[in-house]
């Protein structure tokens, strides 16, 4: 997916801040839910849903404003409560590489404890 840059997103520096990345890998591990017909908020009628449990970010170049981005975003491993996400943050012009990192989401009941992923997500999600 493409995020275009937006004043608001960057710092006093003009660099995009460094936080804002994890929303970017919010929207991108969204959308890839979504094309892959997993619609988050009908998880949790079912009485399932997913938390981050643990996230990474390699920081390489500065992005700015106006730039836009490519993330790509990828399942990399699946258990019985977790799925881990990869991402690759590339700068769409010049096809540099900003940033790259994982996600690792468990998946919980209503009462915050870990449960299976249901053989219908995980078939979804296989990488």
């Amino acid at each position: 997916m493409d995020i275009r840059i937006y004043y608001e997103d960057t710092d006093a520096g003009g660099v995009v801040y460094y936080a804002n990345y994890l929303r970017y890998f919010e929207r991108a591990r969204t959308e890839y839910f979504e094309t892959r017909g997993i619609f988050i908020k009908d998880c949790i009628p079912k009485g399932f849903f997913f938390v981050v449990a643990h996230q990474d970010i390699d920081y390489k170049l500065p992005a700015f404003y106006a730039d836009v981005l490519s993330i790509e975003t990828k399942v990399s491993k699946i258990s019985t409560a977790s799925v881990i996400f990869e991402y690759t943050v590339k700068n769409k012009s010049s096809s540099n590489v900003i940033c790259a990192g994982n996600t690792v989401l468990a998946c919980v009941n209503k009462d915050i404890q870990p449960v299976r992923i249901p053989e219908e997500i995980r078939g979804k999600l296989q990488p």
